[in-house]
């Protein structure tokens, strides 16, 4: 026998209803929590959990201090392997800007291990969150060795290509790029910087470079909500020559 839908999922549909008949409009901040507990009769944590199905799913987000609102459709991001390029699709309702903060730091945990290099060694951090309208969209910390560390990186721009054509001034050619992907929940950090929901997973993609000697020019770590980024790698098979001639 089918089981009874819960009172969230109820809830859940109702307001999911309402979103796609455009009876609550793109943009429009839902009623507060307390009013739409009442309105369904629920408690206010039977009412949250509805609403954390409607974020998994990206219909709406939670800003904090302000309440819950529908987003706006988002645009897909694909991650092209290889190449180390994000590519969105266009999209008429607003433009993707990426805001850009640099901070000077020594190497540690982690970054010692991606870059190969001593506790304490100066590194460059490029902190790239970017925007569509004014919700975030995707996150990036790339790290430079220090002496590689450009000084006119912008503090805003309208693509990530921009901030790694800076990057590549200084630095000398990539021999080997290493990428390991893999879905995870986001950190309480990326759910609140990205405003997603903790439930909703994310696309973690670390990305090492390294130049003809070996040494780790960057290291970048990407955080892309899932609910709208793909991987996409080709690879390309040498054909062996003594095959070829036979």
């Amino acid at each position: 026998m089918q089981s009874m839908p819960s009172r969230r999922h109820v809830i859940a549909d109702n307001i999911r209803n309402k979103i796609s008949t455009g009876r609550i409009k793109t943009g429009e901040r839902l009623p507060s929590e307390a009013q739409l507990a009442s309105s369904y009769a629920v408690s206010t944590p039977t009412l949250r959990s509805a609403l954390a199905v409607l974020q998994s799913e990206g219909l709406v987000e939670k800003i904090h201090g302000k309440g819950n609102f529908v987003r706006y459709p988002r645009r897909r991001i694909t991650y092209v392997g290889g190449a180390c390029t994000l590519r969105t699709e266009p999209s008429p309702e607003s433009a993707l800007r990426v805001s850009i903060r640099t901070t000077n730091l020594q190497a540690h945990g982690q970054l010692m291990g991606l870059l190969g290099v001593s506790a304490s060694s100066p590194l460059t951090e490029y902190l790239c969150l970017s925007h569509e309208g004014k919700s975030p969209h995707s996150l990036a910390r790339i790290y430079v060795p220090r002496d590689l560390s450009p000084a006119d990186v912008p503090t805003e721009s309208h693509c990530c290509k921009s901030v790694e054509a800076k990057l590549a001034e200084l630095r000398p050619p990539l021999a080997e790029v290493r990428e390991r992907v893999c879905a995870r929940p986001p950190t309480p950090e990326e759910a609140a910087t990205l405003r997603i929901s903790s439930a909703l997973a994310v696309l973690a993609i670390t990305r090492v470079a390294a130049d003809s000697t070996g040494r780790v020019v960057e290291a970048a770590l990407l955080v892309l909500p899932g609910d709208r980024a793909e991987a996409f790698f080709t690879t390309h098979r040498m054909t062996d020559e003594r095959t070829s001639r036979g």
